[in-house]
Formats: C-alpha cells, structure tokens, sequence
C-alpha cells in the first residue's frame, strides 16, 4: 500500500476547505445574486498563499506562475465582460473569476480553459432551460457564481 506524504494530505485539506467555501459562495450567490468580499477575498489571499507555499515545498515556480496567469487571464477576461456588459457581470464575479483562475491555473493551462469554458455553457443551458420553460425571459437576472464555481469543479475532476 503507497503512503500518502504530508504535501499530499496538504493539497487535499487545501481543495476540501475551497469545496466547502464554493459551496457556501454558491448558496449565497443562488439567494442573493451576491458573492461577499468577506468570503471571496481571504480566500483569494490564502489560495495566493498557499500557491507560494507550493512553490517553496517543490522548488519549483511552475504551479506558481500558472496559478498567477491564470488568475490574471480569468480575472481580467471577467473586468472585461463587466464592463462591457451593463450591470451583466457583477463585481463579485470578477474576484471569483480571479480566486477560480487561481486554482485552476495552479492546475494546468487545460484545467483553466475547461473550468473556465464549462461557466459558460452550463450557465447558457440553464438559462436556456429556464426560458424554455416560461420561467425567465432575455431581461431576467440569473446567478452566475454557481455555474463558475460548478465549472472549475468539472475542470478539476475531468482536466
């Protein structure tokens, strides 16, 4: 039977903590369409931490600069969606997309771009299925949070 070394144990408790963090940002976002900078911010400060702390155990920058590009590409492409869309993208969702970016870049550049594409198209889905069925209309507000914080997961688990 292998053994589990520390740094391994550190990385799970690491992705169980932002689990249990996405979930709670979820139910939040779900509700009140918010995604609180108390909650959203220390944990995009810890994460950056913790990047850095993996980068000093391994002796290795790579996951590091992968996880600071990435938060710098998602981050930016969601100012950048916000601004151009009108109340669309919330500011909320910008930082999201920079603690996701973070993540998932630390994983790998083909991580970040599934995590990243599949927001989209789970988002686009449900509100399809939503106006599909008469519960939503081109002008209603969805909740984007949960379709980013779904789709990192699936770029996770499937990347």
């Amino acid at each position: 039977m292998p053994s589990i070394s520390p740094y391994e144990v550190a990385v799970v408790v690491a992705h169980a903590a932002l689990a249990g963090i996405g979930i709670w940002l979820l139910v939040i976002d779900a509700r009140t369409h918010r995604l609180p900078n108390r909650i959203v911010l220390p944990t995009l400060a810890a994460s950056l931490a913790l990047a850095g702390i993996d980068a000093l155990a391994m002796q290795s920058n790579g996951a590091l600069i992968g996880a600071l590009a990435g938060m710098l590409i998602l981050g930016g492409f969601y100012a950048v969606l916000r601004g151009m869309s009108r109340g669309g993208i919330g500011g909320g969702d910008v930082k999201l997309a920079a603690l996701i970016g973070l993540v998932l870049g630390w994983h790998g550049w083909q991580v970040l771009a599934l995590g990243a594409a599949s927001a989209f198209v789970l988002g686009a889905f449900y509100a399809l299925a939503l106006m599909a069925f008469r519960r939503a209309n081109r002008s209603t507000r969805i909740a984007f949070g949960p379709w980013m914080i779904v789709g990192a997961v699936l770029g996770i688990a499937i990347g």
